[in-house]
């Protein structure tokens, strides 16, 4: 279970205070997926980044009894001037994995061929995610975060990634956030909107994408119908 509290993050500048997250909280379980939505800026990245550690809230709680990934997406826990492939040594190490295997998944699942074994630092940033998202499936999290991991990769990468995540790993708690709405439907059991700081939780994906665009002024353009993300 991981239990969320009264999370608040701000960001100082020279000219002022950014509050990016004001008092979100809730609760998430094993088998729990959460989708979240939220316009650019909303927060939604920074909040993955509290969970996983890679920073630390402004104040408010983050009490957790399951081992939690890194976001999916992100390269941050990457020694950037390792390759990739030391970089999966150095991991396997950690962890306590078994190296000969980890590499193989990774070399098959990541296909950066010759580039793997050249610095992450010269990696662009589709080539770091696909390292990353492969990396965080050697290792059995109970929760995995997921960042944007739809914008990357073609579709074969897609299939691959969802078929490790949510058909060998359904039973994981997860918290997704993408532009991509019906991916966020069809993925997720449980909806989140964030939206100036404030995050709302929903069971129904119609009712929390309605209020998504309520609050964002959503419009369609004029003589355009919009396709509605609930079609088949």
């Amino acid at each position: 279970m991981m239990r969320v509290r009264d999370l608040r993050k701000v960001y100082r500048t020279r000219f002022d205070d950014n509050l990016v997250l004001d008092g979100v909280s809730f609760d998430l379980a094993m088998g729990d997926r959460l989708g979240i939505l939220g316009r650019n800026g909303a927060g939604k990245s920074t909040m993955i980044r509290l969970i996983s550690g890679a920073e630390r809230p402004t104040a408010g709680t983050i009490e957790t009894s399951m081992s939690v990934s890194w976001p999916l997406a992100f390269g941050g826990a990457f020694q950037h001037q390792l390759t990739g492939f030391d970089n999966v040594a150095f991991i396997s190490r950690v962890y306590r994995q078994d190296f000969e295997r980890n590499i193989a998944f990774v070399e098959q699942f990541a296909e950066l061929g010759p580039y793997l074994r050249e610095p992450v630092m010269t990696y662009s940033s589709g080539m770091r995610a696909r390292l990353a998202f492969a990396i965080s499936m050697i290792i059995e999290f109970d929760c995995f975060l997921i960042d944007e991991i739809s914008a990357v990769g073609d579709a074969r990468f897609h299939d691959r990634c969802n078929y490790e995540l949510f058909e060998k790993r359904g039973d994981r708690a997860m918290i997704i956030i993408s532009h991509d709405a019906a991916y966020v439907r069809d993925h997720c059991n449980r909806w989140g909107v964030l939206h100036d700081g404030k995050l709302a939780l929903y069971d129904d994906f119609e009712v929390a994408y309605a209020d998504f665009k309520k609050l964002i002024g959503w419009k369609p353009p004029p003589g355009w119908m919009e396709l509605q993300v609930s079609t088949a």
